[in-house]
């Protein structure tokens, strides 16, 4: 059922801290020590309750702004969920700081048994990893400052599954031979829109046409009464809605197929048949809403495409479906390539994102018994980055010092770097930043690490790692998706990859100008290129908003004139578009001609100016999170 209309955020939280404060209330030195920990968990979860309650009003919420095209609403919704879970718990700390002064013993002990009374209080419930990560959250934080190691895990012994049974998050549909436009005209109903479509049935047929060319073309066959499987709900974010699912086919072992990340499945021989392979098609389907109606904009088939869609360097998806535990492993099977920690993320889950992530570090060490040493590429001069050499993540903590070869006069120390990552991580990264998944007061086996690792965090980052006799505790932690350092990539790429690599890369600067974010230190060795070939930005510590650059130019300026250009005294950071290619320090000469000719509007002041008009009158560019190939009707037949 879908839940009534939402409340405001500020009234959300003050019923929930009246609702804390009376259980805080009956409070009293004289209780036995049990009973002080249940009231004190009992607060706690109370605000987990409305804050949980909250964050699944918004997804319904951002259907409704969909279909009424309140696209402005849209954007502050956004910005809420990303921020609700801080809210919350920045609201509850200090509270709870002013209520238990003299009623909280001062050992570490009575925080066991607060935990095991709150434990209690959610056994059985779908979201008790969530509550559990607010629990220590809130400890976290009440405790800043100590070095008190917290572990990420899901509050349960043992990682059983009882928590995810007997929810199915999909809708079936039939298909006898081939997709017909029925069934799709029926998918495209899943998310329950109160709007009008402008042309449901042709829009069925669209979709239907191009899902069979695909099928034909993979020489696959499909009967099934399950055959296609569609996530029943719908994926809303800015301006769009999708619909994501799959369609189970069987085609010949002989057949050319396409081997795109996703869809393969083991091969079979039922009956005495010729062999078979039994794989499925992933389908997302882009919709937007114009005054005419809502329409499907696009198809995506190919897994690394759906990557792009659902990336966590855009803004979180809000999702018309509670469980996320299913969600992330569906769609982790649609793209495969991306780490399952971070499809939480994607869906707006991040903190159980968290606990996914560090039990995929953790099992990723344990199948491969590797050490963790320094990352691929430059060593970084603010940040230490290291990983696994098959790890699917790459770790981060921040120097107490800036390393020899550092770019900038002034270093504002450990704390205003992880400020820069936090914002990041906070906005809508515009396709090209990577997330950031950040971790207070881990402890990971120093056996894991190689010597060279240890030594360097002892000399360059004592304020942030402490070496134990058998544990490394990070203070902070930073783990991102593991890029391709791009000079590296470029060492080994062919001339085609290579130039594709140099697009990119003008592509990602562009996004980061879009969402208002420069990055003074343009060097390649911060740009870094994913397993489908996208480049992202990775390192935040010289970004700072677009809009506060002065933008500046020699052009024009005679050789041999020996006057100081006015922009020479001006303070804050200077940037002259037509040096770009110094800095980006590409080697190949080659590479850095093509980049001057295939970005040559990001080497002029207009476009960098012309950028900061649009951001200060409060425009923000559109960014596309897939091809225009992918589209269902060319650009005239979509106007007409």
């Amino acid at each position: 059922m879908e839940p009534g209309p939402p409340q405001p955020v500020d009234e959300a939280l003050q019923r929930a801290m009246r609702r804390a404060s009376g259980y805080l209330s009956e409070l009293d030195p004289g209780l036995p020590r049990r009973k002080r920990a249940e009231i004190i968990a009992r607060a706690m979860l109370t605000v987990f309750e409305v804050y949980y309650a909250r964050s699944r009003e918004i997804p319904f919420a951002q259907k409704r702004l969909f279909e009424s095209r309140n696209w402005p609403e849209t954007f502050k919704l956004s910005l809420e969920r990303l921020t609700i879970y801080g809210r919350y718990l920045n609201a509850v700390v200090p509270f709870l700081h002013k209520n238990w002064p003299h009623n909280i013993p001062d050992e570490r002990g009575f925080w066991v048994e607060i935990e095991a009374a709150y434990l209690d209080f959610i056994h059985g419930r779908y979201e008790a990893d969530l509550a559990f990560a607010f629990l220590r959250s809130t400890r976290r934080v009440v405790r800043q400052g100590e070095w008190a190691p917290v572990a990420y895990h899901a509050g349960r012994d043992s990682d059983g599954p009882d928590y995810e049974i007997g929810h199915d998050v999909t809708r079936t549909f039939p298909v006898s031979g081939k997709v017909s436009a029925g069934a799709m005209a029926n998918v495209l109903m899943v998310p329950g829109f109160e709007a009008p479509f402008r042309d449901l049935h042709g829009d069925a047929q669209l979709l239907a046409d191009r899902i069979n060319a695909e099928l034909e073309w993979r020489e696959a066959f499909v009967d099934s009464p399950v055959a296609m499987q569609v996530i029943n709900a719908g994926f809303f974010r800015n301006r769009g809605c999708y619909v994501a699912g799959r369609v189970w086919y069987e085609t010949p072992a002989t057949a050319k197929g396409r081997d795109d990340g996703a869809g393969t499945a083991s091969a079979g021989n039922a009956g005495g048949d010729k062999a078979k392979r039994r794989s499925f098609l992933p389908i997302v389907i882009a919709l937007l809403n114009e005054k005419d109606g809502i329409f499907a904009d696009a198809l995506i088939t190919e897994s690394d495409e759906i990557h792009r869609v659902f990336s966590s360097a855009l803004a979180n998806f809000h999702v018309t479906e509670y469980a996320y535990h299913q969600l992330a492993r569906f769609l982790h099977e649609l793209m495969p390539k991306r780490p399952l920690g971070l499809h939480y993320s994607t869906i707006g889950f991040n903190h159980v994102g968290k606990v996914a992530v560090m039990r995929e570090l953790v099992g990723e060490h344990n199948r491969s018994q590797e050490l963790i040493d320094f990352a691929v590429g430059s060593r970084g001069t603010v940040a230490i980055g290291f990983s696994m050499p098959s790890s699917r993540y790459v770790m981060k903590v921040i120097r107490d010092t800036p390393a020899e070869g550092y770019k900038w006069d002034t270093f504002e120390g450990p704390d205003a770097i992880l400020k820069k990552y936090g914002l990041v991580h906070d906005m809508d990264r515009a396709g090209s930043m990577l997330d950031n998944v950040m971790f207070s007061n881990v402890r990971l086996e120093r056996s894991w690490f190689t010597p060279e690792l240890l030594q360097e965090f002892a000399n360059a980052a004592e304020g942030s790692v402490k070496i134990l006799h058998r544990y490394v505790l990070f203070k902070h932690l930073i783990v991102q998706m593991k890029l391709v350092p791009l000079p590296v990539y470029l060492k080994k790429a062919s001339e085609e990859a290579g130039r594709r690599a140099i697009e990119e890369l003008g592509i990602c600067i562009q996004n980061n100008a879009a969402a208002n974010i420069f990055n003074k230190d343009l060097d390649a060795r911060n740009y870094g290129v994913s397993r489908i070939g996208k480049i992202y930005l990775f390192d935040y510590d010289a970004v700072e908003p677009l809009s506060g650059v002065k933008v500046r130019t020699n052009v024009g300026r005679c050789d041999g004139e020996e006057d100081i250009p006015d922009w020479f005294f001006e303070t804050g950071t200077i940037f002259l578009p037509e040096e770009m290619l110094v800095g980006l320090r590409l080697e190949d000469p080659e590479l850095r001609r093509y980049f001057r000719d295939a970005n040559a509007e990001l080497m002029s002041t207009d476009y960098w100016e012309g950028m900061q008009r649009a951001h200060a009158k409060g425009l923000m560019p559109k960014v596309r999170s897939y091809l225009p190939d992918r589209k269902l009707r060319r650009a005239a037949d979509s106007a007409a």
